[in-house]
């Protein structure tokens, strides 16, 4: 049982230079994402003259962010494993893939990220950087439910392709998998909660543009369902040996 394996991690991991480097990756990881995502929001806006959303609008933000997230989880995995999301990084504690003060280096890694990207997002283009929102007409609770079900099958992705030690070959895929996953789901979700699925996303561009309107949500869905996911995965489809599997796999 993955409850065996959780771990707190020791005072001196948390200042270890390898988990300061696996942070710094995930900053930089992170920072990639969101400033490629979010801008590509915010170009849409410049394009539009702030224009209602548009199913092309919608494709586009898809694209953009399922290139950028395969790039930003190729370019970290050999580092610290190329979770760039809060929610992957704590389906990876509940799994007992990593200890709880190593991931609160990540977690706090990719909220800066995050800022620094909305940052300079703001800076270079002049433009505020759209926070993350209900559209009209949806409830708190569908929200909630939508954003848990989103970031259930990216962080079940991410297990499946490059946490499960008999990932074999389809390793090599992992990041292009979990690019497709939250691209599709933001095709899904786009419409009603923005289809954050990641917490640190939803967070720079909330505290750039001071916009706290159901941010919770970005928080309680996307960790909730990446608790979930990854759980089920270790308990389930993962076969244990007496050999706990090193932190820094993933």
């Amino acid at each position: 049982m993955p409850i065996r394996n959780i771990a707190i991690g020791n005072p001196q991991e948390a200042t270890h230079p390898d988990t300061l480097k696996a942070g710094l990756a995930e900053f930089i990881s992170t920072f990639i994402f969101v400033f490629a995502g979010s801008g590509s929001s915010i170009a849409y806006n410049k394009l539009t003259n702030d224009g209602a959303a548009t199913p092309s609008g919608l494709i586009s933000a898809a694209i953009a962010h399922a290139f950028a997230l395969f790039v930003a989880v190729s370019v970290g995995a050999n580092i610290s494993g190329g979770h760039v999301n809060p929610a992957v990084t704590f389906g990876a504690f509940v799994g007992g893939n990593i200890t709880l003060l190593r991931g609160i280096v990540y977690i706090i890694a990719q909220l800066l990220g995050s800022i620094v990207a909305s940052l300079l997002l703001v800076f270079a283009t002049g433009l505020s950087v759209p926070a993350f929102s209900l559209s009209a007409g949806v409830g708190v609770g569908p929200a909630l439910v939508l954003e848990i079900v989103l970031t259930f099958g990216l962080v079940y992705t991410v297990y499946a392709t490059a946490v499960d030690p008999k990932k074999g070959n389809i390793g090599i895929i992992a990041p292009i998998a979990i690019g497709f996953i939250v691209g599709a789901n933001i095709l899904v979700g786009g419409a009603f909660t923005g289809a954050s699925m990641n917490p640190a996303v939803s967070f720079g561009p909330a505290v750039v543009s001071w916009s706290w309107s159901n941010h919770w949500i970005y928080w309680a869905g996307p960790l909730i369902g990446g608790g979930l996911a990854g759980l089920i995965y270790e308990v389930v489809f993962i076969s244990h040996t007496h050999e706990q599997l090193p932190t820094t796999d993933y």
